[in-house]
């Protein structure tokens, strides 16, 4: 189930590009898979996924978000008020975004500070947590504050992305299988963005971890560059990774192996199992984190990171290459994603085929369909900050 211990290197995955070109094959997976439309439309369905959320390590932010001591992100994270901040002493921390007097959350969107300081009455908590002040404390005269500190969740730095597990001990699965390298100091943040779409959050991911819809989906805007249903396939622990390449990668052929780079020959998107995506383009990276509101509507929370590179305008160039993507392709799979999610109720299907061409996808619901199935009885939790 969990797949290989780690992806190919950049030689292996050019030689079975060009090797699928000659032959006019691509990766085919070793079965095909047949989900029920209800498991897209269920509230008891989708109470299940958000308590499976709640206990898996799961991708909150890049660490480039959390850049120095102070710097913060607190956004919901299945449905829950969650608090992210890097320390003074470098560790990054997360908190259930809740004030210990009378809940109101303490921080709200991204900044730097030096202390949370609850809006409503005054209590200001230190980076680490703790209480650190009580307006008029007098009228609390019992109170231990070594006791109403933030209350932690696990966060674990891995690959350069914050994972949050919300309930329960580390996962025995790594979160950062296989994963590229966010951590370096020479990729920039960009731009960070929060949308809302009227689509299951699962049909958001599927979209983009199989290479099949292609020539159809993307007409004009990535066929004309890619190829249709070309495309390498692996998986690693829980997580998958897709490889698009373009058409220029077959000028690689008449170039000695040692000396080819694929930079610039492909796209290569990884699935961080459950809910996330990473997108490694020419000049941008970008990390998509799909969080689930209701059965048709999720809000799809996106953080893009500029690539390293020489001159001023490096930013600018990664933003050219980021407003490609969301201004084109982009726009498409969404209109997809929703068609979609309009048909679900019509009766026309009460099943989803993915075929052998989608194995990426069959291992993302094996895998997600095992996690449920690990949460027994309580995954029927119901959904909490709604």
């Amino acid at each position: 189930m969990d797949g290989v211990q780690s992806f190919m290197d950049d030689h292996a995955v050019i030689e079975q590009v060009l090797a699928h070109v000659r032959n006019g094959t691509t990766d085919e997976g070793a079965e095909v898979w047949r989900e029920p439309v209800e498991n897209y439309r269920s509230e008891e369905r989708l109470h299940r996924e958000l308590a499976a959320l709640r206990r898996l390590p799961v991708p909150f932010c890049p660490s480039a978000a959390l850049r120095e001591p102070g710097a913060y992100v607190a956004r919901q994270a299945a449905s829950v008020p969650i608090l992210a901040v890097r320390g003074k002493d470098g560790e990054v921390r997360a908190y259930r975004n809740a004030c210990r007097h009378r809940g109101a959350e303490v921080a709200s969107g991204t900044g730097c500070a030096n202390a949370f300081v609850c809006p409503f009455h005054g209590w200001a908590y230190g980076l680490d947590g703790q209480l650190r002040r009580v307006q008029h404390e007098r009228g609390f005269p019992d109170l231990d504050p070594s006791t109403h500190g933030l209350v932690p969740v696990l966060a674990q730095e891995r690959s350069g992305i914050v994972f949050i597990t919300q309930h329960g001990q580390p996962s025995d699965h790594d979160p950062g299988d296989g994963l590229p390298d966010l951590s370096r100091s020479d990729l920039e943040l960009i731009k960070s963005r929060d949308t809302e779409v009227d689509v299951n959050w699962k049909v958001s991911i599927e979209g983009a971890i199989e290479g099949y819809h292609i020539r159809f989906g993307h007409p004009d805007t990535f066929y004309p560059y890619g190829y249709d249903n070309l495309n390498v396939v692996e998986h690693c622990g829980r997580n998958s990774r897709v490889t698009f390449p373009f058409r220029r990668i077959e000028k690689l052929a008449d170039v000695p192996v040692a000396e080819r780079r694929i930079e610039g020959r492909v796209t290569s998107v990884y699935h961080l199992f459950p809910n996330a995506l990473v997108t490694v383009l020419s000049r941008h990276t970008i990390l998509v984190v799909f969080e689930p509101i209701a059965p048709g509507r999720t809000r799809n929370v996106s953080y893009s990171l500029a690539h390293p590179g020489s001159g001023p305008d490096r930013a600018e160039r990664a933003k050219r290459d980021a407003n490609f993507v969301t201004q084109t392709g982009a726009p498409e799979d969404r209109a997809l994603a929703e068609s979609v999610q309009r048909t679900m109720g019509s009766g026309a299907n009460d099943h989803f085929t993915f075929g052998r061409f989608e194995s990426a996808l069959v291992h993302f619901h094996r895998n997600l369909d095992a996690a449920l199935e690990e949460l027994g009885p309580e995954a029927s939790a119901p959904l909490m900050g709604r």
